[in-house]
Parts: structure tokens; C-alpha cells; sequence
């Protein structure tokens, strides 16, 4: 009998998923470094060594169903598996996984089983099929009223991702908002979602600007308003000029169609991941070189 020690040390020593590392064990009669080399002739534990790989490309998926709706990203190192019909399937079947089940935290959506494999092992196993490293990075699940209405759109084939929620307006109006929000990167719905360390901060540095231009200290305090309006403008959805229409606000907008705007959600593919910058000619002369 395998024990539940043994499958956790293959699978700290591989990488390798727990269902495959308990084949391993069960295909070696609990042969410790047979399993090893039985998942690396199988190229599971191939994986592993890609866990330090930054995967900074990838895909952006959304999908809705009733009143629940969720946005997905998933990331692969380069943008030519990111088209890869095994990766777009995964990524499609993994929002599905998300949008019919009750799942709060990315642990959730690792941990949840289907057909007796964890989400996690499946990830690891794509990794080591596809050869390069696959990662699940965040989720949103964002909820409507009945009178509510969802709009969604993606850039460049998923590379963004916009999901919005409007009330009392048609879904065309919906996916205008979302085109926009894809477009224009909105930080905040408006200005009561701006964090108050934001503004202070911004304050503060038109404060400074302005006393640099040489004006007294009483006069700068009333410019900071001026220009702190235009910040808003620049970052609050409502208060953006519509990119269909720049004569007027993305509220306005909304508003002039008979709806109000309820919530945003924008996800770009890689945002916040430190790239590495490649050098392709010189990686193709160390592999020839290394052959």
C-alpha cells in the first residue's frame, strides 16, 4: 500500500501532481527514485523546473451565466502558447470551473477536484505538456440584480479584459462601457472609490509643483482643487470622456440611454509582472553552443 508520506515527498521532489506521483509510486511498488525517474520518462516532473519561469503572457476570459459573471486570468511565458488551442481550452474550461461553482480564493480553485484530479495537478500537467510554465494567477465573480445588466469586451484577442455591470440600459450600452473601460484604464467608478492615500498623495504633489512655478502657498492650496479635478477626470470611469463620443462623460453616456453604471472590472494580461527581457539571437547561439 502507497502511503500519503511517500506521495508528498515525490511530489516535493518532482513537482509532479499527487494522482501522478501516486501512479508513480503504484507503477515502482514504492520505489522511491524508480517513481522519480518513471515520472521523468512520462516528462511530469519536467514541470517543476519551470516553477521560476516568469509567466507574464497569457489570456483574459469572461464568461456569464443568469446574474453571475466571472473574469479570468491565466499566463503562459510566451504569446505563441497563449494561442495554443490546449492552452485557450484550459482557460476556457477553467472559467467554466469557476462560473458554476461556489469558489472564493484562487487556494479554492487549485485545491477544487474534477474527475478526481485537482485543478492544481491539472495546471502541472499542462505545464509539462505544453513545456513551458502555466499559471493560474486571479478570478473576479461579480453578481447583478434582475434589472441589471452585464457588458463585456476583450482587446487583442483577450490580452484585456473589461467586465462591467450597468442598471436600466440595453446590453449595447453595457458592451460600450466595457469597450471603453478596456480602452481607457480606468482605476476607479468614480471618485468616492478613489483611496484617500491616492488623492492625498496627488495633492500633495501638485501642491509642490505649483509653489515651484513660484506661486504663494494660499494660492497653490486653491489650484490643487483645479487640478485635482482634472486627476478624476483622468482616472474615474464616470468622469472620462466617452471614446465614442469625447463631447461627452462615460456617465453622461449611460445616463443619456436611460442607466447608471454599477461596477467595473479590468484585467490586463501580465499587469504588475515583472517581464524578463529576452534576447532571442543570443539564446539560439547558447543552445546551438550547448548541443
Amino acid at each position: 500500500m502507497i502511503k500519503a508520506s511517500d506521495v508528498k515527498e515525490l511530489r516535493e521532489k518532482t513537482g509532479a501532481g499527487m494522482l501522478d506521483c501516486k501512479k508513480a509510486l503504484e507503477a515502482t511498488s514504492g520505489d522511491m527514485e524508480k517513481a522519480i525517474d518513471w515520472l521523468r520518462e512520462k516528462g511530469i516532473s519536467k514541470a517543476a523546473k519551470k516553477e521560476s519561469r516568469i509567466a507574464a503572457e497569457g489570456l483574459c476570459q469572461i464568461k456569464y451565466e443568469g446574474n453571475k459573471a466571472v473574469i479570468v486570468e491565466v499566463n503562459s511565458e510566451t504569446d505563441f502558447v497563449a494561442k495554443n488551442e490546449e492552452f485557450t481550452t484550459f482557460v476556457d474550461y477553467l472559467t467554466d470551473i469557476i462560473l458554476n461553482n461556489d469558489l472564493k480564493t484562487n487556494e479554492d480553485v487549485l485545491n477544487f477536484e474534477d474527475g478526481g484530479e485537482k485543478i492544481s495537478d491539472k495546471v502541472i500537467a499542462l505545464t509539462s505538456k505544453i513545456g513551458e510554465k502555466i499559471s493560474f494567477r486571479r478570478f473576479a465573480v461579480v453578481e447583478k440584480n434582475d434589472g441589471e445588466v452585464f457588458g463585456s469586451y476583450k482587446h487583442m484577442g483577450g490580452k484585456i479584459g473589461a467586465l462591467v455591470v450597468v442598471n436600466g440600459t440595453s446590453e449595447e450600452v453595457a458592451k460600450d462601457v466595457a469597450m471603453h473601460v478596456a480602452a481607457m484604464n480606468p482605476t476607479a467608478l468614480n471618485r468616492n472609490e478613489v483611496p484617500a492615500e491616492d488623492v492625498e498623495r496627488e495633492s500633495h504633489v501638485i501642491k509642490e509643483q505649483v509653489m515651484a512655478e513660484g506661486k504663494p502657498a494660499e494660492i497653490a492650496e486653491k489650484m490643487v482643487v483645479g487640478r485635482l479635478n482634472k486627476f478624476y477626470k483622468e482616472i474615474c470611469l464616470e468622469e472620462q470622456a466617452f471614446i465614442k463620443d469625447d463631447k461627452k462623460t462615460v456617465a453622461d453616456y449611460v445616463k443619456d440611454n436611460g442607466g447608471s453604471i454599477v461596477s467595473m472590472t479590468r484585467f490586463a494580461v501580465g499587469e504588475g509582472i515583472e517581464k524578463k527581457e529576452e534576447d532571442f539571437a543570443s539564446e539560439v547561439m547558447s543552445q546551438i553552443q550547448n548541443s
